[in-house]
């Protein structure tokens, strides 16, 4: 059964080829052809923005839209397609190697790329995810908000599936959906972090985590998981955790755990660079020293770590490569190639650096 907008289309392209809708002629407005159709506006602009990018049509604002002539030169051959981008967040951390990986994919197959943030907050991704299907976008490439909770925008997403426009989620997924994913095995991450502590020498081990993403409980499933192994307690009081509202006052909080735990920790595994660059900020202040009293792992292989005044220990993140497989997943997609992956793993890689002391173990 053909989804809803190409039913729309194939009947709109019939009636302008067999000359019921003729070259300049106005077609029927989005609210009548929503009555006719029986469909959602949504569905009507999809259909409309389908054949003015094949030249069938075209929009004049204020005015309507009219039969275009450009079908008869191109042939009917489709234009570029627009491939959607929502990520959490745009301009810092490894979200620049992302977008990069997926500008660099889409741009081999001229597809266009309309790019959106939610800054991790359902009502900022609501807008894009309503915008997205506004301008009737060909595929989406969506990274999750808030993957670990309760998502209100899940009818959003089932939309773009009843209108069979293919999307693939990066970095994390929704629980609640059957949806393909690309994502870093998160769990291995900081089992890798932790396990290398331990190697080490280390049995007081911490962990500073972020709780309303999906990654984050995976990040501490892999330390609970090395613990285990190891035959060592998990310790709540060991454990900080913060969310996207709890962030800024991570500072205020790091220096109330490592305060509290100056004498018992000697490792902390943490969520990423980012808050393993804070951790050694704090530190700083706090004068404790990096690695002689505590020894840290970050996370992600960031810019921002490979820039820092210390060489943090972390581990890979498959950033720009990432991009560029979730780009490549959509446009194989859209050309209709079968057997494509619906979840994709990267196993993580240790990268060693100076924050990490190995004990002397009587």
């Amino acid at each position: 059964m053909k989804p809803k907008y190409q039913v729309i289309i194939d009947d709109l392209k019939n009636k302008i080829l067999t000359g019921e809708y003729r070259i300049g002629e106005q077609v029927p407005t989005e609210s009548v052809m929503q009555e006719m159709y029986n469909v959602s506006r949504q569905t009507v602009r999809k259909s409309i923005l389908e054949l003015s990018n094949e030249g069938f049509l075209r929009s004049e604002k204020g005015s309507g839209t009219y039969v275009s002539n450009q079908y008869q030169s191109s042939g009917g051959n489709s234009k570029n397609k627009t491939i959607g981008v929502i990520t959490t967040y745009i301009s810092d951390y490894i979200f620049p190697s992302i977008i990069r990986g997926i500008e660099r994919r889409l741009n081999e197959d001229n597809y266009s790329l309309l790019l959106a943030s939610t800054n991790n907050d359902v009502q900022q991704e609501k807008k894009a995810l309503e915008m997205m299907l506004s301008f009737g976008v060909d595929g989406l490439i969506i990274e999750p908000t808030k993957s670990n909770l309760y998502n209100p925008n899940i009818a959003y997403y089932l939309s773009f599936k009843e209108q069979e426009v293919p999307f693939i989620m990066i970095n994390a997924y929704y629980e609640e959906l059957e949806v393909p994913f690309f994502c870093l095995d998160d769990v291995q991450s900081s089992y890798l972090a932790t396990k290398e502590l331990i190697s080490k020498g280390h049995t007081q081990i911490g962990l500073i985590s972020k709780m309303d993403d999906l990654q984050g409980k995976y990040r501490m499933k892999g330390y609970i998981k090395a613990l285990g192994e190891a035959k060592f307690r998990f310790q709540p009081e060991q454990l900080l955790s913060y969310t996207t509202e709890t962030k800024l006052d991570l500072y205020t909080n790091l220096k109330e755990f490592l305060n509290v735990n100056r004498d018992v920790l000697t490792a902390i595994v943490c969520y990423n660079d980012e808050v393993g660059l804070e951790v050694a900020n704090v530190c700083r202040q706090l004068d404790i020293s990096i690695p002689e009293q505590l020894s840290i792992i970050g996370q992600d292989n960031s810019y921002i770590a490979k820039n820092a005044n210390i060489k943090l220990t972390t581990l890979t993140h498959p950033q720009e490569q990432m991009g560029h497989d979730a780009a490549d997943w959509i446009i194989k997609k859209l050309q209709g190639k079968k057997g494509l992956p619906n979840e994709t793993y990267y196993q993580p890689v240790l990268i060693e650096g100076e924050t990490v002391k190995e004990l002397d173990i009587q």
